[in-house]
């Protein structure tokens, strides 16, 4: 098996996306849990042909360099130094938004997902659930994680 490294990885992948190609990749991290999930499920993304808005699923890079898919909680139209858009990011199992993303960052976004196997595209139950609800409970989301995670420990104790 050959080790690639991610940032180069990715880096190829932003090309594509540039190119006009439709792009997939298996998730890496834990950040967009409980909705997608570390080495389970895969993301297909295409370069924006529409403005970005909040509950949008966008990969960026970070000045730093760093490669990063999130979800957009909020849009400040025309707001950048440039009078460009500026975006508030936050991934699904995070608590902290990042401010101050500006679009020339913003390279790609997410149109479906495989999720446990299945496809999952705008329309569906859990796409809306995450894109419309999710990101607007953002301080109540210690809760529902610490709840969820106490449902799945029974529901794998009782199944033993």
């Amino acid at each position: 098996m050959k080790v690639v490294d991610t940032r180069e990885y990715v880096s190829v992948l932003r090309d594509l996306t540039e190119e006009g190609h439709d792009v997939n990749m298996l998730i890496a991290g834990s950040s967009m849990s409980p909705f997608l999930a570390h080495q389970r499920d895969y993301i297909y993304f295409s370069k924006p042909n529409s403005p970005i808005r909040p509950g949008d699923m966008v990969f960026y890079q970070r000045d730093t360099g760093q490669f990063v898919m999130h979800r957009v909680c909020k849009v400040y139209k025309g707001q950048g130094a440039n009078g460009e858009d500026i975006y508030d990011i936050i991934g699904d199992a995070q608590l902290d938004i990042e401010h101050g993303i500006r679009r020339d960052q913003i390279f790609a976004r997410v149109n479906h997902v495989q999720r446990k196997g299945k496809m999952i595209y705008p329309g569906d139950f859990w796409w809306e659930f995450f894109e419309k609800v999710w990101i607007r409970v953002i301080p109540l989301r210690r809760v529902f994680v610490k709840g969820y995670s106490v449902i799945y420990r029974l529901k794998n104790i009782l199944h033993r």
